[in-house]
Protein backbone atom coordinates (compact mmCIF):
# COMPACT_ATOMS: atom_id res chain seq x y z
CA UNK A 1 0.00 0.00 0.00
CA UNK A 2 1.00 3.30 -0.80
CA UNK A 3 0.28 5.80 1.70
CA UNK A 4 -0.95 9.30 0.49
CA UNK A 5 0.29 12.56 2.07
CA UNK A 6 0.85 12.96 5.71
CA UNK A 7 -1.29 14.18 8.33
CA UNK A 8 -0.47 18.30 8.73
CA UNK A 9 0.62 19.09 11.87
CA UNK A 10 0.33 22.91 10.92
CA UNK A 11 1.19 25.21 8.54
CA UNK A 12 2.80 28.80 8.30
CA UNK A 13 1.70 30.32 5.12
CA UNK A 14 3.48 27.67 2.31
CA UNK A 15 5.56 25.99 5.16
CA UNK A 16 4.09 22.91 6.14
CA UNK A 17 5.08 20.57 9.09
CA UNK A 18 3.95 17.09 9.02
CA UNK A 19 3.46 14.42 11.86
CA UNK A 20 5.77 11.98 10.31
CA UNK A 21 8.56 14.44 9.91
CA UNK A 22 8.06 15.95 13.42
CA UNK A 23 8.28 12.42 14.67
CA UNK A 24 11.35 11.25 12.77
CA UNK A 25 13.11 14.21 13.61
CA UNK A 26 11.78 13.74 17.59
CA UNK A 27 13.47 10.08 17.09
CA UNK A 28 16.58 11.33 15.80
CA UNK A 29 17.41 14.31 18.25
CA UNK A 30 16.64 11.48 21.55
CA UNK A 31 18.67 8.79 19.63
CA UNK A 32 21.39 11.17 19.26
CA UNK A 33 21.33 12.97 22.95
CA UNK A 34 21.12 9.32 24.13
CA UNK A 35 24.06 8.10 22.34
CA UNK A 36 26.38 10.77 23.09
CA UNK A 37 25.43 10.75 27.11
CA UNK A 38 26.23 6.45 26.63
CA UNK A 39 29.72 7.56 25.07
CA UNK A 40 30.76 9.92 27.38
CA UNK A 41 29.67 7.53 30.73
CA UNK A 42 32.01 4.72 28.07
CA UNK A 43 34.67 7.10 27.96
CA UNK A 44 34.56 7.33 24.16
CA UNK A 45 35.09 10.66 21.91
CA UNK A 46 31.49 11.48 22.25
CA UNK A 47 31.28 13.75 19.80
CA UNK A 48 33.31 11.92 16.75
CA UNK A 49 31.05 9.15 17.59
CA UNK A 50 27.84 10.82 17.23
CA UNK A 51 29.23 12.33 14.22
CA UNK A 52 29.61 9.26 12.87
CA UNK A 53 25.70 8.51 14.11
CA UNK A 54 24.85 11.54 12.20
CA UNK A 55 26.13 10.44 9.13
CA UNK A 56 25.04 6.74 9.99
CA UNK A 57 21.07 8.25 10.23
CA UNK A 58 21.51 10.11 7.08
CA UNK A 59 22.23 6.71 5.28
CA UNK A 60 20.05 5.05 6.89
CA UNK A 61 17.03 7.21 5.53
CA UNK A 62 18.71 6.95 2.21
CA UNK A 63 18.71 2.86 2.72
CA UNK A 64 14.84 3.16 3.73
CA UNK A 65 13.85 5.31 0.76
CA UNK A 66 15.82 2.97 -1.29
CA UNK A 67 14.40 -0.23 0.12
CA UNK A 68 10.70 0.64 -0.60
CA UNK A 69 11.32 2.22 -3.95
CA UNK A 70 12.92 -1.17 -4.90
CA UNK A 71 9.82 -3.54 -3.58
CA UNK A 72 7.42 -0.67 -4.53
CA UNK A 73 8.80 -0.26 -7.90
CA UNK A 74 5.42 -0.60 -9.86
CA UNK A 75 4.22 2.33 -8.07
CA UNK A 76 7.33 4.84 -8.24
CA UNK A 77 8.77 3.89 -11.98
CA UNK A 78 4.76 5.20 -12.66
CA UNK A 79 5.90 8.01 -10.17
CA UNK A 80 9.57 8.96 -10.10
CA UNK A 81 8.92 12.47 -8.75
CA UNK A 82 7.50 10.57 -5.52
CA UNK A 83 10.35 9.25 -4.85
CA UNK A 84 12.09 11.99 -3.08
CA UNK A 85 8.44 12.67 -1.48
CA UNK A 86 9.72 10.98 1.91
CA UNK A 87 7.39 13.11 3.97
CA UNK A 88 4.92 11.30 2.71
CA UNK A 89 6.23 8.20 4.43
CA UNK A 90 7.49 5.07 2.75
CA UNK A 91 10.67 4.68 4.94
CA UNK A 92 11.27 0.42 5.19
CA UNK A 93 13.05 0.19 8.17
CA UNK A 94 15.56 -3.06 6.83
CA UNK A 95 17.00 -0.85 3.80
CA UNK A 96 17.91 1.44 7.16
CA UNK A 97 19.00 -0.91 9.49
CA UNK A 98 21.56 -2.45 6.44
CA UNK A 99 22.80 0.87 5.17
CA UNK A 100 22.85 3.14 7.96
CA UNK A 101 25.51 0.61 10.62
CA UNK A 102 28.05 -0.28 7.92
CA UNK A 103 28.46 3.66 6.73
CA UNK A 104 28.84 4.12 10.87
CA UNK A 105 31.05 1.00 11.01
CA UNK A 106 33.04 2.26 8.50
CA UNK A 107 33.53 5.90 8.95
CA UNK A 108 34.51 4.78 12.68
CA UNK A 109 37.22 2.45 11.02
CA UNK A 110 38.51 5.39 8.68
CA UNK A 111 38.40 8.06 11.94
CA UNK A 112 40.06 5.19 14.35
CA UNK A 113 37.06 4.99 16.80
CA UNK A 114 36.58 1.91 18.17
CA UNK A 115 34.03 0.03 15.88
CA UNK A 116 32.45 -2.44 17.87
CA UNK A 117 31.73 0.10 21.32
CA UNK A 118 30.40 2.81 18.98
CA UNK A 119 27.82 -0.17 17.63
CA UNK A 120 26.97 -1.33 21.03
CA UNK A 121 26.38 2.37 21.87
CA UNK A 122 24.25 3.01 19.20
CA UNK A 123 22.21 -0.26 19.63
CA UNK A 124 19.66 1.12 22.21
CA UNK A 125 19.26 4.36 20.31
CA UNK A 126 18.11 2.79 17.60
CA UNK A 127 15.66 0.94 19.06
CA UNK A 128 14.43 4.20 20.90
CA UNK A 129 14.06 5.80 17.37
CA UNK A 130 12.22 3.33 16.05
CA UNK A 131 9.76 2.82 19.17
CA UNK A 132 9.19 7.17 18.74
CA UNK A 133 9.40 7.00 14.75
CA UNK A 134 6.41 4.29 14.36
CA UNK A 135 3.66 6.67 15.76
CA UNK A 136 4.56 8.62 12.19
CA UNK A 137 2.68 5.17 10.90
CA UNK A 138 -0.36 5.88 12.97
CA UNK A 139 -0.80 9.89 11.28
CA UNK A 140 -0.09 8.67 7.91
CA UNK A 141 -2.51 5.81 8.55
CA UNK A 142 -0.23 3.04 6.55
CA UNK A 143 1.92 -0.13 8.61
CA UNK A 144 -1.41 -1.65 10.14
CA UNK A 145 -2.49 -4.95 9.94
CA UNK A 146 -5.25 -7.23 9.16
CA UNK A 147 -9.16 -6.64 10.22
CA UNK A 148 -9.64 -6.75 13.95
CA UNK A 149 -12.39 -6.43 16.74
CA UNK A 150 -9.88 -6.61 19.70
CA UNK A 151 -10.68 -3.87 22.25
CA UNK A 152 -7.80 -1.80 20.93
CA UNK A 153 -8.66 -1.90 17.22
CA UNK A 154 -7.86 0.90 15.00
CA UNK A 155 -10.16 2.98 12.51
CA UNK A 156 -8.55 3.27 9.65
CA UNK A 157 -10.56 6.14 6.72
CA UNK A 158 -12.07 4.83 3.39
CA UNK A 159 -9.41 5.98 1.68
CA UNK A 160 -6.40 4.08 3.06
CA UNK A 161 -7.86 1.02 3.11
CA UNK A 162 -6.59 -1.68 1.06
CA UNK A 163 -7.87 -2.91 -2.29
CA UNK A 164 -10.43 -5.70 -0.90
CA UNK A 165 -10.74 -4.46 2.93
CA UNK A 166 -13.08 -1.44 2.08
CA UNK A 167 -15.86 -2.77 3.78
CA UNK A 168 -13.63 -3.24 7.24
CA UNK A 169 -13.73 0.02 9.47
CA UNK A 170 -10.90 -1.66 12.33
CA UNK A 171 -7.47 -3.12 11.79
CA UNK A 172 -4.63 -4.57 13.75
CA UNK A 173 -2.87 -1.01 14.60
CA UNK A 174 0.74 -3.66 13.93
CA UNK A 175 2.73 0.32 13.87
CA UNK A 176 1.71 0.40 17.87
CA UNK A 177 2.75 -3.60 18.46
CA UNK A 178 6.00 -2.99 17.07
CA UNK A 179 6.66 0.71 18.75
CA UNK A 180 6.03 -1.62 22.58
CA UNK A 181 8.33 -4.27 20.94
CA UNK A 182 10.86 -1.67 20.25
CA UNK A 183 10.73 -0.01 24.04
CA UNK A 184 10.54 -3.43 25.32
CA UNK A 185 14.03 -4.26 23.41
CA UNK A 186 15.32 -0.83 24.27
CA UNK A 187 14.68 -1.00 28.13
CA UNK A 188 16.39 -5.06 28.06
CA UNK A 189 19.56 -4.00 26.02
CA UNK A 190 20.02 -0.62 28.38
CA UNK A 191 18.65 -1.93 31.73
CA UNK A 192 19.55 -5.85 31.98
CA UNK A 193 21.62 -6.46 28.63
CA UNK A 194 24.78 -3.93 29.16
CA UNK A 195 26.03 -4.78 32.16
CA UNK A 196 25.74 -8.51 31.78
CA UNK A 197 27.70 -7.88 28.31
CA UNK A 198 30.19 -5.58 29.51
CA UNK A 199 33.89 -6.57 28.02
CA UNK A 200 32.24 -7.92 24.94
CA UNK A 201 32.25 -5.31 22.16
CA UNK A 202 29.57 -5.91 19.93
CA UNK A 203 27.44 -8.32 21.91
CA UNK A 204 24.95 -5.60 22.88
CA UNK A 205 24.25 -4.35 19.19
CA UNK A 206 24.16 -7.77 17.57
CA UNK A 207 21.21 -8.64 20.28
CA UNK A 208 19.37 -5.44 19.53
CA UNK A 209 19.63 -6.89 15.94
CA UNK A 210 18.50 -10.51 16.80
CA UNK A 211 15.24 -9.12 19.30
CA UNK A 212 14.27 -6.30 16.45
CA UNK A 213 14.25 -8.96 14.45
CA UNK A 214 12.46 -11.64 16.40
CA UNK A 215 9.36 -9.01 17.36
CA UNK A 216 9.00 -7.94 13.90
CA UNK A 217 9.05 -10.96 12.30
CA UNK A 218 5.81 -12.18 14.02
CA UNK A 219 4.29 -8.62 13.78
CA UNK A 220 5.14 -8.91 10.01
CA UNK A 221 2.23 -11.68 9.97
CA UNK A 222 -0.24 -9.56 10.81
CA UNK A 223 0.74 -6.91 8.61
CA UNK A 224 -1.10 -6.14 4.84
CA UNK A 225 1.30 -3.70 3.06
CA UNK A 226 4.29 -6.30 2.98
CA UNK A 227 7.04 -6.71 -0.01
CA UNK A 228 6.58 -10.39 -1.09
CA UNK A 229 8.93 -12.52 -2.79
CA UNK A 230 7.19 -15.20 -3.92
CA UNK A 231 4.75 -16.92 -1.07
CA UNK A 232 7.53 -15.43 1.21
CA UNK A 233 7.34 -11.81 3.10
CA UNK A 234 10.44 -10.03 2.13
CA UNK A 235 10.40 -8.76 5.97
CA UNK A 236 10.12 -12.01 7.21
CA UNK A 237 13.35 -13.57 5.23
CA UNK A 238 15.17 -10.60 6.55
CA UNK A 239 14.35 -10.85 9.91
CA UNK A 240 14.94 -14.32 9.66
CA UNK A 241 18.62 -13.32 8.33
CA UNK A 242 19.02 -10.53 10.99
CA UNK A 243 18.34 -13.81 14.06
CA UNK A 244 21.32 -15.94 12.06
CA UNK A 245 23.47 -13.06 11.80
CA UNK A 246 22.55 -11.90 15.70
CA UNK A 247 23.67 -15.02 17.08
CA UNK A 248 26.66 -15.68 14.80
CA UNK A 249 27.55 -12.18 16.06
CA UNK A 250 27.10 -12.59 19.83
CA UNK A 251 28.85 -16.45 19.51
CA UNK A 252 32.24 -14.37 17.62
CA UNK A 253 31.71 -11.61 20.14
CA UNK A 254 32.18 -13.65 23.37
CA UNK A 255 35.06 -15.63 21.53
CA UNK A 256 37.16 -12.60 20.60
CA UNK A 257 36.48 -11.05 24.35
CA UNK A 258 38.17 -14.78 25.83
CA UNK A 259 40.96 -15.21 22.98
CA UNK A 260 41.58 -11.26 23.94
CA UNK A 261 41.29 -12.32 27.80
CA UNK A 262 43.77 -14.71 27.49
CA UNK A 263 46.31 -13.19 25.18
Amino acid sequence: MISSPGAIAFQIGPVVLRWYGILMATAIVAGLWLGHRQARRDHLPADDVISCGQWAILAGLVGARLYEVLFNWDYYGRYPWKIIAVWEGGLAIHGGLILGPLVGAWLAYRWRLPVLRGLDVAAPSIALGQAIGRWGNFFNEEAFGRPTDLPWKLYISPPHRPLGFGQYEYFHPTFLYESIWNLVVFGLLAAWLRPRLAGRPGALFFCYVGLYSIGRFAIEALRLDSFWLGAYRVPQLASMLGIIVAVAGVAWARRRASTLAAS
